[in-house]
């Protein structure tokens, strides 16, 4: 199992990254299960030290959106980071609007996602990003239209490679009709695993896919079960067995766990090196898909 990957062929990244949606701060007077990514956290040293530790442990895959916290969780990693190790390679989203705590709305206009991602660039003080996602597809306009507006931030030299999030296999097919797509992102973890396919499809490919919510959740990440039983049987977390599945799961597949603890990870990054046995995996594929609440 290898810990790297060849981001659209050319970028070398490390298999676990780091999400930064769980940097922001939760917002007040809304339901605390739900995590509300609406402003930055209010303790800003420690999300910065978090984001020095991650590259400095050696992950050089950042993720983040330019709807987390307003914006505010890029201009956080650029105070963190820039100016940028040369191995470091930045991943963003654009193309969803996050007007309330609880709202998130997309929005595919191409001239607000060429607008968003000069704000993108901005904020994260970068002359390219590395990796632009659409956060969502609109079906307010046509898809090339969509792609379109990337594809030009391409061949502008303000993107890198092109990259989707919560889509299907046949969406992936017509975007590539129009541009190259390096990435995926959608919901998949090991008790919920409605994107099958485009975790297939995406190994057919050489595309990259980022599992967001990468962790496992519900009644199979309980203190009993599968996971607790084989988390045992290797002397390490029920997390770090979620990770470690979904790195044996396909090796294009690059989970981007969020945390703000510098115990918790160490622990997502010493995933990598956990070996699953043939049977450990099987048991581990065999846990039916949970119900979960998407972002």
């Amino acid at each position: 199992m290898t810990t790297t990957f060849q981001l659209g062929g050319e970028l070398t990244v490390s298999r676990i990254g780091y999400g930064t949606m769980r940097l922001a701060a939760q917002e007040p007077g809304f339901d605390a299960s739900v995590f509300h990514v609406w402003r930055a956290p209010a303790d800003r040293q420690a999300a910065l030290a978090i984001l020095r530790r991650a590259v400095e442990s050696g992950v050089n895959l950042i993720d983040t959106a330019d709807a987390y916290a307003l914006g505010e969780t890029e201009e956080l990693i650029a105070d963190a980071l820039a100016p940028y190790r040369d191995d470091v390679v930045i991943a963003t989203k654009v193309g969803a609007v996050h007007p309330t705590p609880t709202e998130w709305i997309p929005l595919g206009h191409p001239a607000y996602l060429r607008q968003q991602t000069e704000l993108c660039l901005r904020r994260l003080r970068l002359d390219h990003i590395d990796l632009l996602q659409l956060h969502r597809i609109d079906p307010a306009f046509p898809l090339a239209d969509q792609i379109g507006a990337l594809s030009q931030l391409v061949s502008e030299g303000k993107a890198r490679y092109v990259g989707l999030s919560e889509v299907s296999v046949d969406q992936i097919r017509a975007a590539t009709e129009i541009t190259p797509i390096a990435s995926v992102q959608n919901l998949y973890n090991v008790t919920h695993r409605a994107a099958e396919d485009v975790v297939e499809y995406s190994a057919a490919h050489g595309i990259a896919f980022l599992p967001w919510f990468p962790v496992a959740a519900g009644a199979h990440a309980a203190a009993t079960g599968v996971l607790a039983d084989i988390a045992a049987e290797l002397a390490v977390t029920p997390v770090q067995v979620s990770l470690a599945w979904l790195l044996h799961r396909s090796p294009t597949i690059l989970p981007i766990p969020g945390t703000t603890s510098p115990t918790h990870l160490d622990e997502n990054l010493a995933a990598a090196h956990i070996r699953l046995s043939a049977d450990q995996f099987e048991r581990l594929s065999a846990i039916a898909a949970a119900a979960v609440t998407g972002r």
